[in-house]
């Protein structure tokens, strides 16, 4: 069981910065994989950045390559969503989610069975 806590949404004008934290409690092995998704509103679930937690690979979607970061405090078990230069299109729920799946497509939702309980970010022009 793995449980995820995200804080660190809000309102930012466009080009602003906000930076996304989640916290991972867990009393088994670390999950193999820790990322972010989004959902707006009328639209799919999408992956925007997820990390390999046992090595150092990431992925991005296209459309924040450059201005999102995913990074990780393991001391502090968080994981982060550093995100600049903020566009309305970044306007979203943002859910913090974790695979214990080796074989994982890091932007497929359905190989992540634990999620947080999202955190919107809504970004004004």
């Amino acid at each position: 069981q793995v449980n995820l806590l995200e804080s660190g949404g809000g309102s930012a004008q466009a080009g602003g910065s906000l930076r996304l934290t989640c916290i991972v409690s867990t009393k088994s092995n670390s999950p193999y994989y820790m990322g972010w998704f989004r959902e707006a509103p009328g639209k799919v679930r999408e992956g925007v950045a997820v990390m390999y937690v046992r090595g150092t690979s990431t992925h991005y979607a296209d459309s924040v390559k450059g201005r999102f970061t995913i990074s990780r405090d393991n001391a502090r078990r968080t994981f982060y969503l550093q995100m600049n230069n903020l566009k309305p299109e970044d306007t979203a729920m943002y859910y913090c989610a974790a695979s214990n799946q080796f074989e994982t497509t890091w932007n497929r939702e359905r190989d992540f069975a634990y999620w947080g309980q999202g955190t919107q970010v809504t970004v004004s022009s």
